[in-house]
């Protein structure tokens, strides 16, 4: 006799409700690429302020369109000075370095010559002595000679005579005065082209004061942008050495 239930014995074998893994997963991080670090941003340069002090009649318009080519992270800056002061601006670190007129005595300071300025006399546009094209200091016997308190060449004339009033406090009153119809000032030849004016004229003394032009710093404040304006004005190029 047949047993009942005999179909059971065809019936696939039941499966497990869950599916069968497909395989397992890598452990979160196991084998990545671990995390880029964030970029690291190069620290800005600290900003920095060359202070360049210039007496009156320095010229260094070439020497800053220089400096502003080949050191533009590094700001110039004029800082105007008197003769008078700039002995003591260089003294005091109130200036890095100082275009300034010799004499300039003091051992703390490098000096470097530049130029030497011809003296020139400056006098009143309907002068007599602008019929000349050069003068000597002879010519000036009789004139008033004029030197006012900021005067940079101490000049020497020879049968001058003396203003009977008190010095002008600064060239260009002097140079004022002269355009008045009174007296002469000797001055070099770049302060008489500062005060250029219409109703006065200069012309060159051949055997007058010579007045030099200097580069001067503190020596021990010889910094990396002092050299860097030292070979400017010398002109060195960009990949010359000291």
């Amino acid at each position: 006799m047949a047993r009942s239930g005999g179909s059971n014995s065809s019936r696939p074998a039941r499966k497990s409700g869950r599916p069968a893994p497909r395989g397992r997963s890598a452990p979160r991080g196991a084998g990545a690429s671990p995390p880029r670090p964030a970029r690291e941003r190069a620290p800005r340069p600290e900003a920095r302020t060359f202070r360049l002090g210039v007496v009156p009649g320095a010229t260094p318009g070439k020497w800053i369109a220089a400096w502003r080519e080949r050191v533009p992270a590094v700001t110039l800056e004029l800082v105007p000075l008197t003769v008078a002061e700039q002995h003591t601006a260089l003294t005091e670190g109130t200036v890095d370095a100082a275009l300034v007129r010799l004499p300039l005595e003091d051992d703390r300071l490098h000096v470097i010559p530049l130029y030497t300025e011809v003296p020139v006399a400056v006098v009143a546009a309907e002068s007599h002595l602008t019929a000349a094209e050069e003068l000597e200091v002879a010519d000036l016997a009789g004139e008033v000679v004029i030197v006012p308190r900021d005067d940079v060449l101490r000049p020497v004339v020879p049968g001058g005579v003396a203003p009977a009033f008190d010095p002008p406090g600064t060239t260009a009153d002097a140079v004022a005065t002269v355009a008045a119809g009174v007296g002469i000032v000797i001055v070099p030849m770049s302060l008489a082209r500062l005060h250029a004016r219409r109703d006065v004229a200069h012309r060159p003394l051949t055997d007058g004061p010579p007045s030099t032009m200097a580069l001067a710093w503190l020596r021990e404040g010889d910094t990396p942008d002092v050299q860097a304006f030292v070979g400017i004005v010398r002109g060195r190029t960009p990949n010359s050495s000291r």
